[in-house]
């Protein structure tokens, strides 16, 4: 590691948005360090993880302190996604999105500050367009994004004082294995055609596409690496134009 490196920790780095990103920030000379269940192979240091858990999140940080003291940026971006009404939601299914999406974030969040409050740091979320909207049979899922959205705003409060900014970039629907798994699941339910609904879900977007993880990366890219300290707090949607009707 060149001493000139900036360090960012990314959570889920190991395919869709994460995997775009760490490309992204490879070719800017970002010295890369991933959590995720399984490794991207592509960063500098892959740490596996279980996000889920507190205790799992605290080893990965004693890692980081150990070896780097420090770090520079980060993505919190590991998440499941999970199709189902509050009724059709099962108690297990409804702490797994709870876990993985929201409360790793909370305490990746509560990590990462600790170590950028002495020298500052940028901090990227990610949302999805359910931090603005509704969207039906996504109760736990939508809970969580929201709650991140807004998570992500305590954070700019609590830690500007220390040159922190955190923003919450927010995508809809973006090319992914989740949203091919999702896809895929509703298909087998319902019975329709896979190439039907990615039709249907290119349609609801004002430009008539699906985005791509490297649309989002390059926005992540510009909060953490070229903008300016005068942009935090904000919620910052990448969604085809579909909240704009």
């Amino acid at each position: 590691m060149s001493t000139k490196q900036k360090i960012l920790l990314i959570t889920g780095g190991s395919n869709g948005i994460g995997l775009a990103s760490i490309k992204r920030f490879k070719a800017a000379n970002y010295y890369i360090i991933n959590f995720d269940i399984m490794p991207s192979n592509i960063a500098d240091v892959d740490i596996l993880v279980d996000l889920s858990s507190p205790n799992a999140i605290q080893d990965a940080f004693d890692k980081i302190k150990a070896q780097f003291h420090t770090i520079d940026a980060l993505i919190s971006n590991a998440g499941i996604h999970y199709s189902g009404t509050v009724e059709s939601t099962s108690i297990d299914d409804y702490y797994k999105v709870i876990n993985t999406n929201l409360s790793s974030c909370f305490f990746v969040l509560k990590h990462a500050v600790s170590l950028m409050k002495a020298h500052g740091g940028r901090i990227v979320t990610i949302g999805s367009d359910q931090s603005f909207i509704g969207k039906g049979n996504s109760a736990a899922y939508g809970l969580t994004k929201a709650a991140i959205a807004q998570l992500t705003k305590n954070i700019a409060i609590d830690y500007a004082q220390y040159n922190i900014s955190a923003n919450c970039v927010c995508p809809g629907t973006i090319d992914t294995p989740l949203y091919q798994k999702a896809v895929k699941n509703y298909c087998e339910r319902s019975g329709r055609s896979e190439s039907e609904v990615h039709q249907e879900e290119k349609e609801t977007q004002l430009n008539t596409r699906i985005g791509t993880p490297e649309e989002v990366a390059s926005l992540i890219f510009y909060l953490i690496h070229e903008a300016g300290d005068f942009i935090l707090g904000s919620n910052i949607l990448i969604d085809g134009g579909y909240c704009a009707k």
